[in-house]
């Protein structure tokens, strides 16, 4: 299904809400069915969406557009096999039905016992880039002080924290895109870095379809179709390509030296470490010829209005941090950042990766993006919170630090989870699933099965986006209302709920865990009040009403108008300037040899989103997309005996997944891709490793060496293997 729209106005009995996916949260509007009586909806007995879905063509991000993800996302809400009671995990080893009381009760006993025996850090909590910022405030919360763990992270880690470490190190503070998305619809070039928006977030390219695209993938992606200028480097050498696009920015005379000298500091550091890297370095180490490095600084400078964006392709690695920012070191010689009609961002990619970076479930943060060891912000949260600062665990290990430490003498030997399938989407997929099952107590909140579902002792039924109000922030920074359009199916609760519930039990007085979102944004606000991510202005009723409002936006007298531009007249440095950060090039953690000839890179793709829990439940996307493939160029193919529908073996030096051969001229030879969104023996995060980068601690998803070999045809015929 394409994107598309209609321009009808909104008519009375739609809810206004946004999209279940990515970080655009494209405006959508939700008309319940008539047969979605709350008996039917208890029944289950029917596969029809309880409501029907448009595009609003009201919000301006998605342009009254939708992608197939959008267009489908009601189904998910009458998935057959839909998580309607808890489950616990009986002496047979199978999960049986049980009530709330039972389940809750059983949690809240077996944590206390554990934390009395083991100390409170023997219990952990892993939390998630799609929660609203309620729920990503109120975990953090409910980890520090009804637990009183400090071990605390979430999934996304493993998406934008080399981006966010980058940005907060170039200019005082992250946020993905710093500017509204629609600015975008007015830049001559946008020079994108490992992302690829036409698959990724389709509606996004509406605002692209007028810049001339430069853009840099090992793949020639449909984003790389549309694209003036194609760069199509060795994947793993991102940090070279950027060094030398300084380089020639300096050499030929692009720089813009007022903005220099008056809005940032540190450029001859950084201009030492690019100089080294002649274009002649940059092709020998790239394959990128000269002649396009030379192109695309050229057309970034000239333009008048001219964007740089990184995604998950240059971030992914264990140098993602210093990938992100020698790229941020070549927008700023050109004058980008800061400057109405041109900048750099990130493309922030789950449904709430904004917000959920920004409030509390990160294992260095406490709520408005302070630092868990900052002694000022501990005390402004703990005054919110009503304790005494004291009581504030310290700094937790990053989410496959957690991960891995699981189950281990000195790792936490209890797990929450909400809203993630480490099971799929964590690296070295196979060691973190044997982490999970070592476990004395595993729980896991969601609204379907997963694969991770599969290994809990508790499953606890929680309701998904069309049954629940809160907010989230997109990639833009602008905070949105999530409105529920119906109530969740009789026995499913919200996951405030589920966390109000638990601390209860766990002794915590009723008033420190509401359940209702508007009281949980109340305090968020006040918790996030002086901070670098200020929502202590922003407030349901100014949402409901329409105002457009991004953060920062501080409590005023007056009603502050929100921040959509940012860094127009000062970075958040102290000294209001950004920073150059000098970088070097490495090798990645691993690289091909005799053994692992190729490199396997991984990603997404159109039909589904991240591990595929929820798409793989559509059927018209499961249809497009049905199992794990792989992609290779045909001469590589023929070297490994494979041809065009084969089933291949992929072999990393950590594990081995079986895909589906598609053959494609476009592909470096040197390289084959395989998306992440699949189970079993399709799972890409078997190939990956645990090298982390020394900043952000995000795992080198983008890259493993690997081997080909063809695969026997299972014996007998069952389901295909991304079904559920």
């Amino acid at each position: 299904m394409p994107v598309g729209g209609t321009g009808t106005a909104r008519k009375p009995a739609e809810t206004a809400t946004h999209c279940a996916y990515c970080a655009l949260q494209c405006g959508t509007l939700l008309t319940p069915r008539p047969q979605s009586h709350p008996r039917e909806r208890s029944a289950g007995a029917t596969r029809a969406a309880p409501v029907t879905v448009r595009p609003d063509p009201e919000f301006p991000v998605n342009q009254g557009g939708l992608c197939q993800k959008g267009w489908t996302a009601p189904t998910l809400l009458r998935t057959p096999d839909r998580l309607r009671t808890p489950l616990l995990r009986g002496p047979d080893g199978r999960l049986a039905p049980a009530d709330w009381d039972t389940a809750l009760d059983l949690v809240a006993a077996r944590l206390s016992r554990l934390r009395q025996a083991h100390g409170p850090h023997s219990v952990a909590v892993f939390g998630s880039g799609a929660l609203t910022n309620e729920k990503a405030y109120l975990l953090g919360k409910f980890a520090r002080l009804a637990l009183g763990t400090s071990h605390i992270d979430y999934n996304g880690r493993f998406c934008m924290s080399s981006a966010a470490a980058a940005g907060n190190a170039a200019f005082g503070l992250d946020r993905g895109l710093p500017f509204p998305v629609t600015d975008l619809g007015r830049a001559e070039v946008v020079l994108l870095a490992g992302a690829n928006p036409a698959e990724t977030m389709p509606p996004l390219m509406r605002h692209l379809g007028k810049a001339r695209l430069i853009v840099i993938d090992p793949r020639r992606t449909r984003t790389a179709e549309q694209a003036a200028l194609h760069l199509q480097p060795v994947p793993g050498t991102d940090l070279a390509l950027a060094l030398g696009l300084l380089h020639l920015a300096v050499t030929e005379g692009h720089l813009d030296r007022d903005y220099l000298d008056v809005r940032t500091t540190g450029f001859a550091q950084a201009w030492q470490r690019a100089l080294p890297w002649w274009p002649e370095r940059v092709e020998a180490v790239t394959g990128v010829p000269v002649a396009q490095q030379r192109e695309a600084v050229r057309m970034l400078a000239e333009a008048g209005r001219a964007y740089l964006l990184t995604g998950r392709g240059a971030e992914q690695h264990s140098k993602g941090t210093d990938t992100v920012s020698a790229f941020i070191n070549v927008a700023l010689a050109l004058g980008l950042p800061g400057r109405e009609g041109s900048g750099y961002g990130c493309l922030t990619g789950q449904g709430n990766g904004q917000g959920g970076r920004e409030l509390g479930q990160k294992s260095d943060q406490l709520p408005g993006y302070r630092t868990i060891t900052d002694p000022a912000a501990r005390t402004h949260v703990a005054g919110v919170w009503g304790v005494d600062p004291a009581e504030l665990p310290g700094a937790g290990p990053s989410a496959y630090e957690l991960l891995d430490s699981l189950g281990t003498p000195t790792g936490p030997r209890a797990l929450l989870v909400f809203g993630s399938n480490p099971v799929v989407s964590a690296p070295r997929a196979a060691h973190v699933a044997d982490r999970l099952a070592s476990l004395d107590l595993l729980v896991v909140a969601d609204f379907v099965p997963s694969e991770t579902t599969q290994l809990a002792d508790v499953v606890l039924p929680v309701a998904q986006w069309a049954e629940e109000d809160g907010t989230l922030t997109n990639l833009e920074g602008r905070v949105l209302r999530r409105r529920a359009a119906l109530p969740p199916p009789e026995g499913v609760r919200t996951d405030l709920a589920v966390l109000r519930e638990l601390a209860l039990r766990l002794g915590q007085p009723a008033e420190r865990f509401p359940d209702t979102p508007r009281q949980v944004f109340e305090e968020l606000r006040l918790a996030t009040s002086g901070s670098r991510s200020d929502y202590a202005g922003i407030s349901y009723e100014r949402l409901d009403a329409g105002e457009e409002l991004y953060w920062p936006c501080p409590a005023s007298e007056a009603p502050h108008p929100g921040t959509p531009r940012m860094f127009l007249d000062r970075f958040a440095h102290p000294d209001g300037r950004a920073r150059f950060v000098p970088v070097e090039h490495r090798q990645a953690a691993e690289t091909p040899d005799t053994a692992h000839p190729l490199y396997a890179t991984t990603g997404r793709v159109l039909a589904h989103y991240q591990s595929g829990a929820q798409t793989r439940r559509v059927p018209e996307l499961l249809h497009t997309a049905p199992e794990a493939h792989v992609e290779l160029h045909p001469d590589t193919a023929a070297r490994y005996g494979l041809a065009e529908g084969d089933l291949a073996r992929i072999v990393s030096a950590h594990g081995a997944m079986t895909a589906r051969v598609r053959t494609l001229p476009t592909l470096r030879p040197d390289t084959v891709f395989v998306p992440f969104h699949f189970a079993a023996e399709g799972r890409a995060n078997l190939l990956t490793g645990d090298a982390l980068d020394p900043v952000s601690r995000m795992p080198e998803f983008k890259l493993a060496a690997v081997r080909l070999g063809p695969e026997p045809e299972p014996d007998c015929a069952g389901p295909r293997e991304g079904a559920p």
